[in-house]
């Protein structure tokens, strides 16, 4: 296997979507784990991992989307701040995923997530004070809203996301980004 079908990509983006649905609403009973866990953030970053950028934006719109329609949340007026930030972590992760080649893959999946994580972060401040918030919106309010509150989020996406990659390969339903031993690239993007 040396690449996904863009039918195998459509799929799995549908399933990302699917997720972003189910994720919030299983957390649902905890108190704060949306804001707590980030359960959107861990399929579309996935899906740009592993589908490429232009399947993470589209699962970064519409997953968020899909569950505001479905289950309320997030809620209409926080949806377009959230799908931005989505959009910017799906696009951002597989465009990293993409260019970013050390070699070694734990590497490779840890730059594009942290790279993709602080992307989506920073444009989406940027965008939350200029546009969505303009005025009322401080460093204190972004810090506290996208890294202190969040950290448990950032944490479990950190761990998670590499091993749900690493298994996905290892089940060979996505292609082996180096073949051997880990220092050859497979001919795939």
């Amino acid at each position: 296997m040396n690449k996904l079908s863009n039918l195998t990509k459509c799929a799995a983006t549908a399933v990302c979507m699917a997720l972003c649905v189910v994720l919030p609403m299983a957390l649902h009973a905890v108190p704060n784990a949306g804001v707590l866990l980030s359960p959107m953030h861990i399929p579309v970053l996935l899906c740009g991992l592993v589908c490429g950028w232009p399947f993470g934006l589209l699962c970064g719109i519409a997953g968020p989307a899909l569950s505001s329609f479905i289950t309320g949340m997030p809620v209409p007026g926080y949806l377009p701040v959230m799908a931005i930030e989505l959009a910017l972590y799906g696009l951002t992760s597989g465009l990293l995923m993409r260019v970013v080649r050390t070699g070694r893959l734990m590497a490779d999946l840890y730059i594009s997530l942290a790279g993709a994580m602080l992307a989506g972060r920073v444009i989406t401040g940027i965008a939350r004070s200029l546009i969505f918030a303009a005025g009322t919106y401080s460093l204190e309010l972004w810090v506290s809203g996208y890294f202190v509150s969040s950290f448990p989020g950032i944490i479990l996406q950190l761990i998670l996301l590499p091993i749900l990659y690493l298994a996905l390969q290892r089940a060979h339903l996505i292609p082996a980004r180096y073949i051997g031993n880990n220092k050859n690239p497979a001919k795939h993007t």
